[in-house]
């Protein structure tokens, strides 16, 4: 059974908003299993955690990976609402995510297609399907609001 990606981004939406609300960057993430099934879901916090690496992708990974007993997910799609950055990536790739879904496209810092193609890099030993522009003006939207009002 093919995921309801549009229901799952709207998931990873509601966690965006939540990080807008703390004053965070709004990005939220799902993970969830490829029948759609829900793992986890985190919003960015690396100010509230006082940790850079605190992005809402290495979060739900961090609790996908409790919840599955496992660091390695080979059966799950994590849906976030703007392009993973390099370091995300890396936890992507390491995580051994099966699909990778993004709403908006990080021109200046995105590692999925955009500034880097770390999932279409053919040396190193992972794949992950990636599928793009997911509800990609409500993503967009939501992160050009924040920085509007931050600017």
């Amino acid at each position: 059974m093919q995921p309801d990606l549009d229901q799952l981004m709207k998931q990873a939406l509601q966690e965006a908003g939540e990080g807008f609300r703390c004053g965070e960057v709004p990005v939220g993430a799902v993970l969830a299993r490829l029948d759609g099934g829900i793992v986890a879901k985190a919003y960015n916090q690396p100010i509230r955690l006082n940790d850079p690496t605190a992005h809402a992708e290495i979060l739900a990974l961090r609790e996908g990976s409790r919840v599955c007993h496992n660091y390695r997910m080979p059966g799950t799609i994590l849906v976030v609402t703007i392009e993973p950055c390099l370091m995300c990536m890396g936890a992507i790739m390491n995580a051994r995510v099966g699909h990778l879904v993004f709403g908006a496209p990080d021109p200046k810092g995105g590692a999925a297609g955009s500034l880097y193609d770390i999932a279409g890099d053919g040396r190193l030993n992972h794949r992950i399907k990636v599928t793009s522009g997911v509800m990609e003006d409500e993503c967009r939207n939501l992160i050009q609001d924040f920085f509007k009002i931050r600017r």
